[in-house]
C-alpha cells in the first residue's frame, strides 16, 4: 500500500487532516472566499483557486487581498472568510466518502488525532457535528510556536501527543500543502483526491481516491492493536 514500506507494516498512530479529508468542507471554503471576494467587488487571478487549496486561512486572506490588488485589506478580508466559513460549515457538516466507517473502525486500536489550518473550535464544532469527534485523542491547529501547514509542525505535534515517532505514523491529506507538511515532519501520508497534481503523486507514500477504497479499507482492517496511553 505503500513505497518503501513492506506489506506487513502498520502504523502505530493516524493523523487525519479536517477540510477534504474527513470532512467535505472544501466546497464550504471556496463558497466563503467567493461570498467574500464578491461582497468587496474583488476578483482575483485565474490561479488563486488552486494556491489557496488548504493553506492557513489567514494566508489565504492576505492571497486573496494581494492578488486582488489590496495588499492592505488581507487582516480584513481575513475575518470576513473566517466568519463566513464559520456560518457555512457550521449549518451543513458533510463528512467526505467512507471517512465514518474508516475512523470508527481504527479506534480503539491505536491512537488517531486530526492536524488542521482551521482555529480549534471550528475544527471540533464540525467534528462535533458530523459525530466524529469522540474518536479523536487530539486535535492539533496552528497557534504559538506551532506554525501551519505546509511547516511540518502541525504533524510533528500531533505524532508527540500520540507518544510516537513520526515514522511509525501515517498521514492522510488530500492537498499538496497538507502533504507536504506530514513528509517534512517524517510522517508517511495516502494522498486522497481523483486528480492528483504530480508533485503530490511524487511526494505522497500512496494513493487513493476516496477512503472508501477497498485495498485500504482490508489494509486497515489488518493493523494490530496498539496499547498506548498518549
Amino acid at each position: 500500500m505503500l513505497k518503501n514500506r513492506s506489506p506487513q507494516w502498520s502504523p502505530r498512530a493516524v493523523v487525519f487532516d479536517c477540510d477534504g479529508t474527513l470532512l467535505d468542507s472544501e466546497k464550504h471554503w471556496v463558497d466563503a472566499r467567493q461570498h467574500v471576494l464578491d461582497d468587496h467587488g474583488m476578483v482575483p487571478d485565474e490561479k488563486f483557486a488552486d494556491l489557496a487549496q488548504g493553506v492557513h486561512y489567514a494566508e489565504c486572506g492576505r492571497l486573496m487581498a494581494t492578488m486582488a490588488g489590496r495588499p492592505r485589506m488581507a487582516a480584513e478580508l481575513t475575518d470576513d472568510l473566517l466568519r463566513t466559513f464559520r456560518a457555512l460549515a457550521s449549518a451543513a457538516p458533510v463528512t467526505c466518502p467512507g471517512a465514518p466507517a474508516l475512523v470508527a473502525s481504527m479506534a480503539g486500536r491505536m491512537p488517531l488525532a486530526v492536524a488542521s489550518n482551521c482555529p480549534q473550535d471550528v475544527v471540533e464544532s464540525c467534528l462535533t457535528g458530523a459525530g466524529l469527534l469522540r474518536y479523536f485523542r487530539h486535535v492539533v491547529v496552528p497557534g504559538g510556536a506551532v506554525r501551519p501547514k505546509p511547516e511540518p509542525d502541525v504533524y510533528a505535534e500531533a505524532a508527540a501527543r500520540c507518544g510516537v515517532d513520526p515514522g511509525e505514523c501515517l498521514a492522510f491529506e488530500d492537498s499538496l500543502c497538507g502533504i507536504r507538511s506530514a513528509v517534512s515532519a517524517g510522517i508517511p501520508v495516502i494522498g486522497i483526491g481523483e486528480r492528483p497534481s504530480t508533485e503530490s503523486l511524487q511526494l505522497a507514500d500512496g494513493w487513493v481516491s476516496s477512503l472508501e477504497d477497498p485495498e485500504l479499507v482490508a489494509w486497515a482492517g489488518s493493523w494490530r492493536r496498539e496499547e498506548l496511553s498518549g
